[in-house]
């Protein structure tokens, strides 16, 4: 697991400081870094490539148009679009649309046949122990292990307290051993 290096945790406090200050270039600076993880994100809930991109669109406007920008702004970002996302899951429920598909996985193309199979069933055997748990397990397995959050950045995302965040990954953990 990559932890933010010094650099990119400067790097951050200035491009706050720079999107506080409205200078140019922030903005295509604030959507090159983070775009490729939102739209990411957005299709774990979605499950549309599409939908994904005009979500990270949408959070990206949100996000750019708002009043203050916080000095977390990689868990701020993430909590837009969680509740984007939950929200366009709402709508689509309210208008009676089907079910969103499942996410896909994707092996790896310089591997062999072989290999390429066993991955596929071992993502298979992993995916369904994983579906097994609640919505709130997968979730805060998602944002560390999928988004790289630390706890307190999901808790901040998930606007819960550190501790129930740590008890969430905890349970989830042990009940995926035991599956």
């Amino acid at each position: 697991m990559n932890t933010p290096s010094d650099s990119q945790e400067s790097r951050r406090s200035t491009l706050v400081d720079r999107l506080r200050a409205h200078a140019p270039g922030a903005s295509d600076e604030l959507i090159a870094e983070y775009r490729p993880a939102i739209v990411r994100f957005a299709y774990g809930y979605l499950g549309d490539s599409a939908a994904a991109e005009d979500a990270a669109q949408d959070v990206l406007v949100k996000a750019l148009g708002a009043t203050s920008t916080p000095d977390a702004i990689r868990p701020w970002l993430y909590r837009i679009a969680r509740n984007h996302c939950l929200n366009q899951i709402r709508n689509q429920r309210v208008r009676g649309e089907e079910s969103l598909p499942e996410r896909p996985t994707f092996a790896d193309s310089r591997t062999g046949h072989l290999t390429r199979l066993v991955r596929m069933e071992n993502e298979a055997e992993l995916r369904a122990r994983v579906e097994s748990l609640t919505h709130d397990h997968r979730e805060v397995l998602d944002l560390r292990y999928g988004e790289d959050l630390s706890r307190e950045e999901i808790a901040e995302v998930l606007d819960l307290p550190p501790s129930v965040v740590k008890s969430r990954l905890y349970e989830a953990m042990k009940r995926l051993r035991n599956a």
